[in-house]
């Protein structure tokens, strides 16, 4: 998504990006870039960090011992980092997410892997409880630079219609 220039006062102008719940057409896909190449310092701290001991990820010896004969990157990495890529295209602006579902993991990720993703948007409705805001659902694709999809889900999230997200308001 292109970001918008919007004046906020003489010769100042504040940068903006993201989707309106109004620019969000069923059918739409967004290619999510740049991508990333994944580090073994990205892996082996996110795994610590997220308290997940299992060496598979992290310990080289144990893993050249396993069925992939290497470490495997975290899921949950992958996971964040595919989230992370959509949102510039798709919760930029957003309320909050509101799920995900339907994860699926169909080919590991190994570190020196690059990543790249896309979204396409399932559904959108109005929300019924809050009328300037709509729920827009969206499947997003994570794929390796050779092609090979690593991951898919779904996603949901609140989106301001326009002129009713918090970066709209002249005091932000």
């Amino acid at each position: 998504m292109v970001g918008i220039a919007k004046e906020v006062g003489p010769q100042r102008y504040r940068e903006s990006f993201g989707r309106y719940y109004e620019d969000f057409t069923v059918g739409d896909v967004y290619e999510h870039r740049p991508g990333r190449t994944i580090s073994e310092a990205d892996n082996t701290w996110f795994t610590l960090l997220t308290m997940n001991q299992h060496p598979l990820h992290f310990d080289a010896a144990y893993a050249a011992k396993s069925e992939f004969g290497k470490p495997l990157v975290n899921s949950c990495l992958t996971l964040s980092i595919v989230s992370g890529m959509s949102v510039s295209d798709i919760s930029q602006k957003a309320i909050g997410n509101l799920g995900w579902t339907d994860i699926k993991l169909p080919a590991p990720v190994f570190v020196g892997d690059t990543i790249y993703a896309d979204s396409e948007v399932l559904a959108k409705r109005e929300s019924a409880k809050r009328p300037t805001q709509g729920i827009v659902t969206v499947r997003t694709i994570g794929r390796k630079a050779d092609g090979t999809v690593f991951m898919s889900f779904e996603r949901t999230v609140l989106v301001p219609k326009r002129g009713h997200a918090v970066d709209d308001r002249a005091e932000y």
